[in-house]
């Protein structure tokens, strides 16, 4: 994947520019149709599924990926760019700190 061809960086740019959660779902809504949003989501919730060790079963019922795009996410999420456990990571520290906040 070359990210320095001038359109790749500008779509980098915009990315980083998202300040909110709405502007997030705003943008990707107009750049994205409804099944490539819930694929994404779905592949997202199978990675983080399979960085909990869940069986390929349990997430094929949950997901209803096949055992092929399951493999695939795990392909990526175990040898891909680290993407997928730098946002795993992301959230997990987000959620225990929101967490932390509701019991204090």
């Amino acid at each position: 994947m070359n990210w320095n061809t001038p359109e790749n960086k500008r779509f980098l740019d915009v990315i980083l520019s998202l300040k909110s959660e709405k502007e997030a779902e705003q943008f990707l809504r107009d750049l994205l149709t409804e099944g490539e949003i819930i694929e994404f989501a779905k592949r997202l919730k199978t990675a983080e599924m399979l960085s909990r060790k869940i069986p390929y079963s349990v997430i094929e019922k949950e997901t209803g990926f096949s055992s092929t795009t399951v493999a695939r996410v795990g392909k990526w999420l175990n040898n891909g760019e680290g993407g997928y456990k730098s946002v795993i990571n992301k959230l997990h520290h987000s959620n225990s700190q929101k967490l932390r906040r509701g019991l204090s």
